[in-house]
């Protein structure tokens, strides 16, 4: 999980962030000297209260341009975008400082200094990420990969990685692949075969080999790889690079061994112990911030549609047990009356109106809060699923019963990170979601979890 968390925050998001807060901190400094004059704005933001509110500032505005996906640097690409996003982020932070303003008049600078301060941003912001943009493209990757291996997971970190390469300082070089096959003949950029890689490393600068195991077990040329091992060329195998990068573990062609010789699947007793406690305190404090608006969805659903108001259906939660979870009704009653159990898809026309507005907002979820106050589930993890489901998904996905080794949750890495699944496609891919979640269970994790799924709902994303 650290690796991952590295890797997402790199030197180059580094100094974005770090930049662009002595950015918004010198805005907010010059928004002063425009409203009070320079000896008063230093007099001020230049003392160690003037700099706890400036800081505040400067947090609620870097956490608006995080939820406005502004830290992801494909989105500096397209320039409408960026000034959309953070002319929106903007204004979003001068509307929550408002409020903070209002409720503690002693953290406030004064309503003309942020006024002024949020101008100079947003004029200033777009036109610094699109100079960040120019930078980071002119500068050279800072490690050259070349991967061993074709199959289906090997390109997927290739377009990952190729995704990312400006923020990641990666560059791919090209592929290697089994057998006799000549370079160049295939629609990726293939340099050789396995016996070519010593010459195509010296040709090519590689700093590192990436090894499918399931691709080239027993065809690599120890010897002389060894021998590159000693000048300083690192090896590694796909599957280590593929999590430490895409934050999921790739089951295509994944050897047990590796599962069984990684790091990580080791959930102390300590840890699922302060996990327990805290899904009590946060459900049971959840259960009661949140009763006002249970009580408005049930009567919502009660006057616009026929039918109980609660849905409850059998899920597997840890173990492979069989529970009752439960959800305020998104759907007609009569839903699976003639289709049975099938997965929900975009466009359902099963959805009431009022369900549709629940699903957006994840406030059919809220029930569930009990099933986590009964230690059913979990605040963060895997999605449970339904035994049908899960009948036929262990048969059709290899690995699929190992997410049942923890509760599921209200919540999840792959909920985060990936759509709403409606086929055998999504739930392999959301399994490799899991599985990373469950290979590097930790409270940070779920914590970086529960912000993003803030972030999933503020965007109504994944619906």
């Amino acid at each position: 999980m650290l690796t991952f968390l590295l890797q997402s925050i790199n030197a180059r998001a580094t100094m974005l962030i770090g930049l662009e807060s002595l950015l918004i901190a010198s805005s907010l400094l010059v928004g002063a000297s425009v409203v009070f004059g320079t000896q008063e704005a230093w007099s001020i933001v230049g003392t160690p209260d003037g700099f706890l509110r400036a800081a505040l500032v400067v947090l609620v505005c870097q956490g608006c341009l995080y939820y406005a996906d502004l830290y992801d640097l494909r989105i500096i690409a397209d320039r409408r975008e960026l000034v959309a996003r953070t002319c929106h982020s903007l204004a979003a932070a001068s509307l929550i400082l408002a409020l903070l303003y209002t409720l503690f008049p002693d953290v406030g600078i004064g309503p003309g200094v942020i006024v002024a301060a949020v101008f100079l941003v947003m004029g200033v912001i777009p036109g610094w990420r699109m100079l960040f943009e120019s930078l980071v493209r002119r500068v050279a990757p800072r490690e050259r990969l070349l991967i061993v291996g074709t199959n289906a997971a090997a390109l997927g970190l290739a377009t990952e990685l190729t995704e990312r390469r400006y923020s990641l300082g990666l560059e791919i070089v090209g592929f290697v692949i089994p057998g006799r096959a000549a370079a160049g003949q295939t629609a990726i950029r293939v340099l050789g075969n396995i016996d070519d890689i010593p010459d195509i490393v010296q040709q090519h600068r590689v700093d590192r080999v990436v090894v499918s195991l399931a691709d080239a077990r027993g065809q690599l040329p120890m010897e002389r790889l060894l021998e590159m091992k000693m000048r300083g060329v690192a090896f590694d195998y796909l599957a280590s690079v593929y999590e430490r990068y895409t934050g999921k573990i790739a089951i295509e062609n994944l050897r047990p061994s590796w599962l069984i010789f990684s790091g990580g699947f080791r959930a102390t007793r300590r840890l699922l112990f302060v996990k327990r406690l805290l899904d009590i305190a946060f459900s049971l404090i959840a259960l009661v911030l949140t009763a006002p608006i249970m009580l408005l969805v049930a009567l919502a659903i009660r006057l616009t549609s026929p039918g109980p108001v609660l849905y409850h259906q059998q899920r597997v939660c840890e173990g492979g047990r069989v529970f009752t979870l439960h959800k305020f009704r998104s759907m007609r009653v009569d839903a699976e009356a003639d289709c049975g159990a099938v997965w929900s898809h975009a466009g359902d026309t099963r959805t009431t109106p009022v369900g549709r507005f629940l699903r957006a907002t994840r406030l059919d979820e809220l029930p569930q809060l009990w099933n986590v106050l009964r230690g059913e589930m979990s605040l963060v993890g895997p999605r449970p699923e339904r035994p049908e489901f899960v009948a036929r998904l262990t048969e059709q996905i290899p690995y699929y019963g190992q997410r049942h080794v923890v509760k599921p949750g209200l919540t999840g890495w792959a909920q985060v990170r990936y759509a709403y699944g409606s086929s055998v496609e999504d739930a392999m891919e959301k399994l490799q979601y899991d599985l990373f979640y469950i290979k590097n269970l930790s409270l940070a994790l779920d914590l970086l979890i529960v912000l993003s799924t803030l972030k999933t709902v503020l965007s109504r994303r994944g619906v």
